[in-house]
């Protein structure tokens, strides 16, 4: 349950009100009598014996809804016409929709479009099937595939519970970076049969931005989808949260004066995130990287790892450390949560290395809230929005698939993913750089330019580019 009433849970009511002293005070004082917040109250003229009035209160959650709406039934000259729950209004219909590009007039438009001048583009693609990336929508176009098994923090949920999360994606790609995303939710957990079906689907599409599969399966998934494909793929739940994690990283150490290759990290969560965290953190430069999982640290001497945990355990955990995730703490320089709420302490907090930075990213609720420790970090991230520094996969894959698009790139390489780094941390200047401005907005549209910029130079070195 949120903390505090907010928009994911607001409503808006249509209330009618006698026209009379202190009805409108009344209904006020219930809303806020409930905790409820009110957002916004449209402006009116009470020349009627009633008005009616549309009032947007924001709630902690459904059952403080219900709350909400029973103090105002409560209200003496007031009655609820009607109300609506907003994020499920919004979600109404879906939040995205197909348009065309060029207008059809008449019959001149209708022969290029379409039969008989049609015909001779496609004998051009046959010809030179490169020419797909030009004439049609891959150039601009991506797959945003799942099977509905790992969704936000929801689960296994299944592909038609993972459609409104694919859809907004599809809204983020657009909006961010211009770049046109279809969800394809499919109705399968097998990765031999998602592997199957979006490679038959590839030729429709430009990228493939893989989301919410559970591991192992997903590492599976991407890895063959690569072998097979000559279009980007990409699975953002992995090196999304990766790369938003090194621009934060990178920013904060230059706050607490540190170094990439002095520092020993420790990751809670050892699933797809944490394990793509690993190896770019790695491929940065960052020598110990120890990882830890329900059952305490990761390492070679365990028999219960599964493919990805076996491969974490043998790159990383160079001192064979073993214990609780308290032990492991100790000492250590970053913490990098991408697991579960409340898993460490104040107290092990201040066991870590001097101006130790904590990056607690499990949603809605991190490994560790950030007030319990202000005093002690010296920068603190977490993955939500009511705090400073919120570290979000919106700031990346928007971008870096605008940049492989633009490069023709044929895959994204982990340089690309190091340069998307960068490019977010830099639009932080270093004037304005402080513990809790480490990374920027989500909203901040310069954003996903210099990813697309920096991805499409790195694609352009890495020589993963289509000649055609």
């Amino acid at each position: 349950m949120a903390d505090t009433p907010t928009a994911a849970f607001s409503i808006r009511l249509r209330v009618r009100l006698e026209n009379s002293p202190g009805v409108l005070g009344r209904l006020a004082s219930a809303i806020g009598d409930a905790e409820g917040n009110i957002w916004s109250l449209g402006g009116f003229e009470a020349k009627q014996r009633h008005l009616v009035e549309d009032i947007v209160v924001n709630c902690r959650s459904e059952a403080h809804q219900q709350e909400v709406l029973d103090a105002v039934a409560g209200v003496d000259g007031a009655e609820v016409l009607e109300w609506e729950d907003r994020t499920f209004a919004l979600h109404r219909g879906g939040k995205v929709d197909v348009v065309s590009r060029i207008a059809v007039a008449d019959r001149d438009d209708l022969s290029m479009a379409y039969t008989p001048g049609v015909a001779r583009v496609c004998k051009a693609i046959e010809a030179e099937p490169g020419l797909a990336h030009e004439l049609t929508i891959r150039k601009n176009t991506v797959a945003i595939v799942s099977d509905g098994t790992a969704v936000l923090g929801l689960g296994d949920i299944g592909p038609l519970g993972a459609m409104p999360v694919m859809e907004g994606k599809a809204l983020l790609f657009k909006e961010f970076a211009g770049v046109d995303g279809f969800p394809v939710c499919l109705d399968t957990k097998d990765p031999d049969e998602i592997v199957d079906t979006v490679a038959r689907i590839a030729p429709t599409f430009g990228g493939i931005n893989l989301e919410d599969i559970a591991a192992p399966g997903c590492f599976v998934v991407e890895e063959r989808l690569e072998e097979l494909l000559d279009i980007p793929v990409f699975h953002d739940d992995q090196h999304g949260t990766a790369v938003v994690t090194m621009a934060a990283l990178e920013n904060a150490l230059k706050i607490v004066d540190k170094k990439l290759t002095d520092l020993t990290v420790v990751i809670a969560g050892v699933g797809a995130a944490g394990v793509a965290i690993a190896k770019i953190l790695m491929e940065a430069g960052v020598p110990n990287v120890i990882g830890a999982d329900r059952k305490g640290a990761v390492h070679t001497g365990r028999s219960d790892l599964n493919v990805a945990k076996l491969w974490f355990a043998e790159h990383t955990n160079p001192e064979r450390r073993t214990g609780e995730l308290g032990e492991l703490l100790r000492g250590s320089d970053l913490f990098v949560g991408v697991s579960g709420p409340n898993l460490i302490t104040r107290e092990q907090v201040r066991t870590m290395a001097a101006d130790p930075i904590v990056f607690a990213m499990a949603n809605p609720d991190p490994e560790i809230r950030p007030e319990v420790v202000a005093d002690v970090v010296s920068v603190m991230a977490t993955g939500r929005s009511d705090f400073p520094n919120q570290i979000n996969n919106v700031l990346c894959f928007p971008g870096i698939f605008r940049g492989a698009l633009d490069a023709r790139a044929t895959s994204i390489t982990e340089n690309m993913k190091l340069a998307a780094a960068s490019a977010i941390a830099s639009a932080v200047a270093d004037a304005d750089l402080a513990p809790d401005f480490v990374i920027p907005s989500v909203f901040d549209r310069r954003v996903a330019p210099l990813v697309a910029e920096a991805a499409a130079e790195a694609a352009v070195r890495d020589g993963v580019v289509r000649q055609q």
